[in-house]
């Protein structure tokens, strides 16, 4: 078994130590930062994702992945600066105003990054003009909106019309999900894609940004 099939395996068993201990050895071993990152890390996120959607897997299963992709990124991130490694796409990533749940917009960031995403996260009760400042100044390709309550995901609109109306270097998609939101509705407040789950978020995000 080769080492990027050892770190994939380390992710899909959402070992966080493996994780960090394999990219180490594989940087050490001169392989390729890109290399580590697709073959590696990218993919094991991939397969948990897939994991999830056949029922196999559930959220507590994507956590701990998750927490295995992160340590194994945080490890591998300077190498992929030198290199130069180009992410397939810049997200920026926040919980609408008025809405302090977090657990999903979190979860849906780390499969974002374990999809090759740069993802700027912006937290929790954001306006809709931060998300557009952050947009512009990030260079992103796509804004992902949380929102939990029926109550707030209403804000989700004031958020896509102040990105359709800003004028940005190239467009910007807009993505939304949560627990209380459907692709009705989604469809009803002109966003570009609805995602029910993380794992379908980056599959939803490649696909909006043609990757």
């Amino acid at each position: 078994m080769t080492v990027t099939q050892e770190i994939y395996e380390a992710i899909v068993a959402g070992d966080q130590n493996a994780a960090d201990r394999l990219v180490g050895e594989a940087l050490a071993a001169g392989l390729p930062a890109d290399t580590i990152l697709g073959d590696g890390l990218v993919a094991g996120m991939a397969e948990v994702g897939r994991r999830f959607e056949c029922g196999t897997y559930f959220v507590g299963d994507m956590m701990v992945s998750a927490r295995a992709m992160k340590a194994g990124l945080a490890r591998l991130r300077p190498a992929l600066t030198v290199q130069d490694v180009k992410p397939v796409g810049k997200v920026v990533i926040g919980t609408v105003q008025g809405d302090l749940h977090d657990i999903g917009k979190n979860l849906v960031s780390v499969m974002l990054e374990g999809a090759g995403f740069q993802v700027t996260d912006l937290g929790v009760d954001v306006r809709p003009d931060k998300f557009v400042a952050a947009a512009r100044e990030k260079g992103a390709d796509l804004v992902a909106l949380s929102a939990l309550l029926t109550t707030t995901m209403t804000n989700m609109k004031g958020v896509i019309t102040a990105v359709k109306k800003a004028e940005f270097e190239r467009p910007v998609r807009v993505l939304v999900g949560g627990a209380a939101v459907t692709p009705e509705f989604a469809a009803q407040i002109g966003a570009d894609g609805y995602a029910s789950d993380a794992a379908l978020a980056a599959a939803r995000a490649r696909e909006l940004i043609g990757v």
